[in-house]
């Protein structure tokens, strides 16, 4: 798999809204930036997940203009616009922000997901 194949997977692994479809694409060590919280253990990154898809049902999520923006054998970092939209306490809402992702290769040769930070916009 290529570490854009990575980026496609781990974004249809965030769709299932199951974390542990999630957790194959991370690195062991993998560190969160959120806009209200900096997340640097497996356990905490799942927590923020699954509090997020209790609070938006039904959430779609997506990146757009994806930019690699650095890449060689071992690592990638890709900049791009995300959206999301599901249904908040009933009501329908949307919203958009920037996000930075870095990939690395393992091993075995899998590109897992070493760092991600989203931030909204205002």
């Amino acid at each position: 798999m290529s570490y854009q194949n990575a980026l496609e997977a781990y974004i249809a692994a965030t769709n299932t809204h199951d974390f542990d479809q999630v957790a194959r694409l991370l690195d062991e060590e993998a560190v969160y930036w959120f806009s209200d919280r900096s997340c640097t253990t497996l356990d905490e990154i799942r927590l923020y997940f699954e509090q997020a898809w209790d609070a938006i049902r039904e959430e779609v999520y997506r990146a757009e203009d994806v930019e690699w923006i650095a890449s060689d054998a071992h690592s990638a970092v890709c900049i791009y616009t995300y959206h999301f939209e599901g249904y908040h306490q009933g009501t329908f809402m949307s919203g958009s922000g920037r996000a930075t992702n870095v990939f690395i290769r393992d091993v075995e040769g899998s590109w897992k997901l070493k760092h991600e930070h989203l931030s909204s916009i205002q």
